[in-house]
């Protein structure tokens, strides 16, 4: 990801403080007015960018310098709220920040680009906000005759409708809230909720510079980060991504109606793997190991559930075999059966309480995510290499999440992005 003008540069070394964590939004609370007066004051320069761009070709140095200034300091302000840092974070934006951005600023810009940017932004717009605070909903209650409050949203009204909106949490929210609590207990946060968070800082900057003419590179949903955010752990459940991004127009366009029998058989062989996953439950919590029938059982459901979620989200193109067998591009390896924490596997559905509100969170990308890779698809016979490493990173979680509570392995689910290997890291950043 070195090649993309803005880039996440992350130094945390994890430990928080549990005073500072505790009063967290206390504490924001000037830096957000500040934030806000900023905010306002863009509004008016960002306008004045765009007619200079327009007429130039060439934005205005000082206008960018402000700019990126203020992108720093709201990716410094975005890490610090998300606990994804823990130094209270500078008023000017100012470099040197544990979960930083650096922005190569463009000296050009195309006119009929720079004309439309506000039209052109508008789907990574969508994106941020399903990143950061999630998809908003509207509650729909009503009155009746006697103006008394129901809270039965289908309930008729002769005399009005009232409701509001309200919105499901995000990544960057979900990440908030549980690595609140997890601070005040560990001191420390979590590497992968922090580098989920390194992630959501990385995509909004990226928006911000490209609405604000600061970068003329569209933002990039690759979750991938730098070496330097550490490696994922190793995992008994692991995600193979073989796909070449190459897409057939033809089964793209029909791709939920072809998807129609696997969602039939799948949903049959979900009910199997209840039941399946209640007596392996059982096995694991008497002898401390599950039954090996039913891990090989389970693992099969697991891979087929993922293949056909890869087809359907299109993060794969071929049509999946209906066996879950593992000649598939995006593929799932699991080990077998080990020995589990009975203590882990008695409580197994309220530990995974956490997993699955971020579960929850990376499932709405990934349905954005497929609903642009099918307009693109079909334009281009291929898949955007960025939202397809996206929809692969939420199967990956997915499975992991699915393989803990089925107690295919009591290894808790990572939920960090995944990072540049460090070899590669080393050749992007020499020097050509």
């Amino acid at each position: 990801m070195n090649d993309r003008p803005v880039r996440v540069v992350v130094r945390d070394d994890l430990r928080r403080s549990r005073l500072t964590v505790a009063f967290r939004l206390l504490l924001a609370l000037f830096h957000l007015i500040w934030w806000s007066f900023w905010g306002y004051a863009v509004f008016f320069t960002s306008f004045a960018q765009w007619v200079v761009t327009v007429v130039r070709g060439r934005p205005a140095e000082p206008l960018n310098r402000f700019h990126v200034h203020y992108i720093r300091f709201t990716s410094q302000l975005l890490a610090w709220l998300t606990l994804a840092a823990n130094p209270f974070p500078s008023l000017l934006g100012e470099p040197g920040y544990p979960i930083d951005v650096e922005i190569d600023v463009a000296s050009r810009q195309r006119r009929l680009s720079a004309a439309f940017r506000l039209l052109l932004a508008f789907p990574a717009w969508v994106f941020v906000a399903l990143v950061t605070f999630g998809a908003p909903n509207v509650y729909g209650g009503s009155t009746g005759t006697s103006g008394e409050y129901s809270d039965d949203p289908f309930a008729g009204s002769s005399s009005g409708d009232i409701g509001f909106v309200y919105t499901t949490g995000g990544a960057l929210v979900a990440v908030a809230v549980l690595g609140w609590f997890v601070c005040l207990v560990r001191g420390a946060m979590p590497r992968g909720l922090r580098n989920l968070a390194a992630y959501g800082v990385r995509y909004t900057a990226e928006f911000l510079a490209y609405l604000l003419l600061v970068t003329r590179a569209y933002p990039s949903t690759d979750p991938t980060l730098p070496a330097e955010a550490g490696a994922p752990p190793r995992h008994p459940i692991r995600l193979d991504n073989d796909d070449d991004l190459r897409r057939s127009r033809l089964t793209t366009f029909f791709r939920f109606f072809l998807t129609v029998p696997h969602i039939v058989w799948l949903l049959l062989w979900s009910l199997a793997a209840f039941v399946a996953g209640v007596a392996n439950w059982f096995v694991t919590l008497v002898r401390g190991r599950p039954a090996r029938p039913l891990h090989r059982f389970l693992a099969a459901w697991l891979s087929y559930q993922t293949h056909v979620a890869a087809f359907v989200l299109l993060v794969a193109n071929p049509f999946p075999p209906f066996n879950g067998s593992a000649a598939y591009p995006i593929d799932l390896a699991i080990a077998g059966p080990e020995r589990q924490n009975r203590w882990v596997t008695g409580f197994r559905l309220p530990l995974a309480v956490p997993a699955g509100i971020v579960n929850s969170a990376l499932s709405t990308l990934i349905v954005v995510a497929s609903i642009a890779i099918w307009f693109v698809a079909l334009v281009r016979g291929r898949a955007p290499d960025g939202l397809r490493n996206l929809g692969a990173y939420a199967l990956r979680y997915s499975a992991q999440v699915n393989g803990y509570v089925f107690v295919l392995t009591d290894r808790y689910p990572y939920s960090g992005p995944p990072t540049l290997p460090a070899d590669e890291q080393l050749a992007l950043d020499a020097p050509l």
